[in-house]
């Protein structure tokens, strides 16, 4: 479906041209093309394969937020020419604290809006204690919360949690919590939806739901997760010292290629306790399935991955749930 539209819009997105883009998507609009086709099965799509040519090194990140700053000012024209009056309940949709990918929790908003729900989008990056103070005062029937990336986990659960305590049951989105929301149940969240259209569905016939579940975090009595917190910069530095070790040519480095190693190492340290966080070891093995298709891109050999989680595990010595995600990290990255 719209798949030639799809190639258009993606050129038009590519050449920064947001003018056509915009006059592109309305003029579909126009012809008959339901807007919520327009908002999942164009806008959506096309925004996958812009992060997918930014993942791959085929655009540069400045590339990649015009094309992003352009969907979403396509998304805000197509809004304004379908105004539809509320005749559901209040749903707030938000994204986690520290998440700044706003578009799919505002095609999550658009569509909520156009089946009739009064929809209020407060957008990326919403701290906690606003957010839960918005909801004593609005008291909607749900909100919606996405989170795009899994390293977010931990910050989603507090929201989660501070959210339910205000008696407003809890709806979340997004590829951050998983296959099949697997991370969304560990938390205890109320309900979770793969895609706008499945939130939509699940608010008109299951809501809200009568047992909500109880988060699955037991583990979280003992303090590995807040103590490798705290280890993070140490972790860099070993991992680091380990990488140049293995790879003399690294003495040569520009100041902008040190700070990419340092960054890439962060993150492996971020989702590792992502991982020991949620005690589920596919966190952190596909994000390595993802970081290696990113350092591939880049001509990087795979062993600029297994030095560094060779480190974290020498390092991380009375660290059990850690080293066991890293030993799977390690056996999926030397297959």
């Amino acid at each position: 479906m719209l798949t030639a539209e799809r190639d258009k819009l993606f050129a038009l997105l590519g050449n920064a041209d947001e003018r056509g883009a915009t006059a592109f998507v309305l003029d579909l609009f126009e012809d008959g093309t339901p807007p919520e086709d327009l908002l999942l099965d164009l806008v959506a799509p096309v925004q996958v394969k812009v992060g997918d040519f930014w993942a791959t090194n085929r655009w540069s990140v400045a590339q990649e937020h015009a094309a992003t700053h352009i969907s979403e000012r396509v998304v805000a024209a197509l809004s304004a020419r379908t105004p539809v009056s509320p005749t559901r309940g209040h749903v707030v949709v938000s994204c986690m604290d520290g998440e700044w990918h706003a578009l799919a929790a505002r095609l999550v908003a658009e569509v909520l809006r156009l089946r009739g729900w009064r929809t209020t989008f407060l957008g990326a990056s919403v701290p906690a204690a606003h957010l839960v103070s918005y909801l004593h005062q609005e008291g909607p029937d749900a909100v919606a919360l996405s989170c795009a990336l899994p390293v977010r986990l931990p910050h989603a659960h507090r929201m989660v949690e501070t959210c339910q305590r205000t008696g407003v049951p809890v709806l979340v989105g997004g590829s951050g919590f998983g296959p099949g929301g697997r991370w969304a149940r560990v938390l205890g969240a109320a309900g979770w939806a793969p895609g706008a259209r499945e939130a939509a569905e699940l608010l008109e016939r299951r809501w809200p739901p009568e047992e909500p579940p109880r988060a699955q975090l037991d583990h979280l009595v003992d303090d590995e997760y807040p103590t490798l917190v705290k280890r993070r910069e140490e972790l860099i530095e070993i991992a680091l010292a380990a990488l140049r070790e293995e790879f003399p040519a690294m003495a040569n480095y520009a100041e902008r290629q040190v700070e990419a190693t340092i960054e890439d190492l962060g993150h492996l340290a971020d989702f590792l306790a992502a991982a020991v966080y949620v005690q589920d070891s596919l966190l952190f093995t596909d994000f390595l399935a993802w970081m290696t298709a990113i350092l591939d891109a880049r001509h990087m050999p795979p062993t600029s991955l297994i030095v560094p989680m060779r480190a974290y595990w020498q390092a991380l010595y009375d660290f059990p749930r850690a080293r066991g995600h890293l030993e799977a990290g390690l056996s999926l990255a030397q297959s």
